[in-house]
């Protein structure tokens, strides 16, 4: 069925201000929302509301909802073809190789080369498919340091589809815990691990932070991979640097070329010194060790 997407751009405290509002007043319609950062530097967010029946309707109701706010922009419309999304993605979705590994959906199973470690996600299950330069990269720095260093007990923070939780638990055969914000991407990361038969390794947990007792019951790491966001990362540093064991590894990702020198920074002031850096697609992947 068709679909109408209404949205709009606003920034930092008021955006997400307005995205719990709308969270609240769509709860039982079962709209879909979403927010998206359109641009890290200045906090610029844009919230969708996607409707299927009654969009003139839909639209009253965000002006509505949203009126005791100050300052929020007109709202935009776009109307959305009748395509099967997922269809549609999967087809477009070509396999990624990454150091070792080699990313795919169902229909290129069994197109590895020799040597390469198969990863499956479906793009129906996506919240990272190893795409994305950050993904990529901490691929690759996953494939040099865990075999370098052979940890013993590993966290993947900010799971997302579990692809590094997998490819950590494939290469080394280490238990890996694994962990997201996010009750569904918790839920597809538990989906993934199965799918790969990697469920031996791998716990998929639902912490909102280092608070959790997951992490105490399991701590200390000897590699912890975040592939987050930058500022997010830098207000870890002394979270991780008390989860990991002395001698351990952090791989960085989520980070933008020109934000690397200020997370480095971070994590030197607790005891951290840099390893490598890879740059993918104007990201940076950061190896450091305690």
């Amino acid at each position: 069925m068709p679909q109408t997407r209404l949205f709009f751009r606003c920034h930092g405290a008021l955006a997400r201000r307005a995205y719990t509002m709308l969270e609240t007043a769509f709860e039982e319609d079962g709209l879909p929302l979403a927010i998206v950062e359109i641009d890290e530097a200045e906090d610029l967010q844009e919230i969708s509301v996607y409707a299927t029946d009654d969009p003139e309707g839909v639209k009253a109701r965000i002006v509505g909802t949203l009126s005791p706010l100050p300052g929020l922009p007109g709202i935009d419309t776009e109307e959305l073809p009748d395509i099967d999304w997922i269809a549609h993605s999967l087809a477009g979705l070509k396999a990624v190789r990454a150091g070792r590994f080699f990313v795919h959906g169902s229909h290129e199973t069994g197109r590895h080369r020799a040597g390469e470690i198969p990863i499956e996600i479906e793009a129906s299950l996506a919240f990272g498919t190893g795409h994305h330069g950050t993904t990529s990269g901490c691929l690759e720095m996953i494939g040099e340091v865990a075999l370098r260093e052979r940890p013993r007990n590993a966290l993947d923070l900010g799971t997302g589809s579990a692809v590094l939780a997998i490819a950590i638990a494939k290469l080394a055969r280490i238990p890996v815990l694994a962990t997201d914000i996010d009750p569904i991407a918790v839920r597809v990361a538990r989906q993934n691990v199965r799918l790969n038969r990697a469920a031996a390794w791998v716990e998929a947990v639902t912490a909102p932070g280092f608070h959790h007792p997951a992490f105490a019951r399991r701590k200390p790491f000897d590699l912890i991979v975040a592939n987050i966001l930058a500022r997010p990362l830098m207000r870890l540093a002394p979270a991780m640097a008390h989860h990991l064991s002395p001698g351990g590894s952090v791989i960085l990702s989520g980070i933008l070329d020109h934000q690397r020198r200020p997370v480095i920074a971070a994590y030197v002031g607790q005891g951290f010194r840099h390893v490598a850096t890879f740059h993918r697609e104007g990201w940076a992947t950061i190896h450091m060790k305690r």
